[in-house]
C-alpha cells in the first residue's frame, strides 16, 4: 500500500500532537509570547520557556503574578513559576504546572550560548521577511 494514512478526526490528531509526540517535537510546542518592550529590543515574537526566565501570567487564577520559572516539564508540556503554590493535604506545599500559552515573558535568562544563537537567527530571519 506504500503511504500512510492520517486522519482528520481531531481526537487522532490531538492525541498525535500531546500524548504521542515526540520530546523534541513537545519542546516545540512550549513556546510563549514575548512582553512587548521585548519584542521590540529583540524584534522577535515568541521563544521557547527556560528555566530561570521571569513569566508573567496572563490567564486563570495566577492571572498578574509574575515570577520565575523554577521547572519546565517536557514531557507534560507544562513549566512550574515560582510563587504558584498550593498546600496539600498533608501540608506539603507543590507548584501548580501552567500551560506555557497562558505567560508572557518578561525577562530572559541569557545564560546560555545556545540561546544567544537562537535569538541571533530568529532576528537574521525577521529582517529577511521585513526586507522581501
Amino acid at each position: 500500500m506504500g503511504s500512510k494514512a492520517t486522519s482528520k478526526q481531531p481526537r487522532k490528531v490531538r492525541k498525535r500532537m500531546v500524548y504521542q509526540a515526540a520530546l523534541h517535537a513537545k519542546a516545540k510546542q512550549l513556546t510563549a509570547p514575548l512582553s512587548e518592550e521585548l519584542q521590540k529590543e529583540l524584534g522577535i515574537k515568541r521563544l521557547r520557556v527556560r528555566k530561570n526566565d521571569t513569566v508573567l501570567i496572563v490567564r486563570g487564577s495566577f492571572k498578574g503574578h509574575e515570577g520565575r520559572v523554577v521547572k519546565v516539564d517536557v514531557k507534560k508540556g507544562r513549566i512550574y513559576v515560582e510563587g504558584v503554590t498550593r498546600v496539600r493535604s498533608d501540608g506539603r506545599e507543590v507548584h501548580i504546572p501552567i500551560h506555557p500559552s497562558k505567560v508572557v515573558i518578561t525577562k530572559l535568562d541569557m545564560g546560555d550560548e545556545w540561546r544567544r544563537k537562537v535569538i541571533e537567527r530568529r532576528k537574521a530571519v525577521q529582517a529577511e521577511v521585513k526586507e522581501g
